[in-house]
């Protein structure tokens, strides 16, 4: 059976499903015909009903759910993996209401948690994740919700932390901040559902296991090309969680989707059951 499969070109999504991308699990019945993407363009697709398994952005879910469910494997959830809120001067909490702000996507979680941390806050316009950077060191931006690689190289290009939205989630929460899932189409039997959710499972052992096998597939896609961050993003966002959520992980997940519902965007959204496969 074939499987239309979506991800990120980013180090965590390469890593996760290298094994299954270059047909590296033993009896396997499925082919997986692979895309990689940008998340915005991934929680697009999700949003349309393009393919069979996608990774999205938690915060996306509810507009996704009556043709979706959650898979337990392949997360990126944890503690201290959070959005950065940054800006080229110095800029204080209490003035980013005022800001204009770059964010990665409107469907983002990081656009959820910047919106839960600042709501007054209403001038914001999306980039691709990689420009937020450049887009404030050029002034197109005051602020940036920097995700992904951004994380660890914004310091070296001059930028300045106005406040870490993961720590915001787990002070405000008291869960692990949940950032993206995969997802996989409703209508597909119960059996197989299961079954992918338990390759996405092999697909990360292995490439814990075979680090060095999977490092070709990761360096080809990534943004950010210096292996040592590389490294680092991949440490920072592939945990136990992404091996199997578990209920610590559903919980986190829920407490998310129950504030969304207090977002404007999802009030028209009934979550419909059950989330998780």
């Amino acid at each position: 059976m074939q499987i239309q499969l979506a991800f990120s070109t980013c180090p965590n999504d390469t890593f996760i499903f290298e094994a299954l991308a270059n047909n590296r699990l033993s009896d396997v019945n499925y082919s997986f015909d692979y895309a990689l993407a940008d998340i915005q363009e991934l929680n697009r697709l999700a949003l349309d009903a393009q393919v069979d398994m996608v990774k999205i952005s938690y915060a996306l879910y509810p507009m996704i759910s009556e043709n979706y469910q959650l898979l337990t494997a392949g997360s990126a959830l944890g503690r201290g993996v959070g959005p950065l809120v940054v800006s080229k001067r110095k800029i204080y909490p209490d003035e980013v209401e005022h800001a204009k702000v770059a964010i990665p996507g409107e469907t983002t979680t990081a656009n959820m948690l910047f919106t839960l941390a600042f709501p007054n806050a209403k001038n914001k316009h999306v980039y691709l994740f990689s420009d937020i950077e450049e887009a404030v060191l050029q002034n197109e931006a005051d602020v940036g919700v920097l995700i992904h690689e951004g994380r660890f190289t914004f310091e070296q290009k001059g930028l300045k932390k106005i406040i870490d939205l993961g720590d915001f989630w787990e002070r405000t929460s008291s869960h692990p901040i949940p950032l993206g899932g995969i997802a996989v189409r409703r209508s597909l039997p119960e059996k197989v559902k299961q079954e992918l959710n338990s390759l996405t499972r092999q697909s990360v052992e292995f490439a814990f296991a075979n680090t060095q096998v999977v490092m070709p597939f990761i360096k080809k896609y990534a943004q950010e090309m210096d292996e040592q961050v590389m490294q680092k993003h991949i440490s920072l966002y592939v945990n136990s969680f992404t091996i199997d959520l578990g209920e610590k992980g559903k919980q986190a997940v829920a407490d998310l989707l129950n504030r969304s519902a207090g977002f404007e965007q999802f009030k028209q959204y009934v979550l419909a059951e059950p989330i998780f496969v």
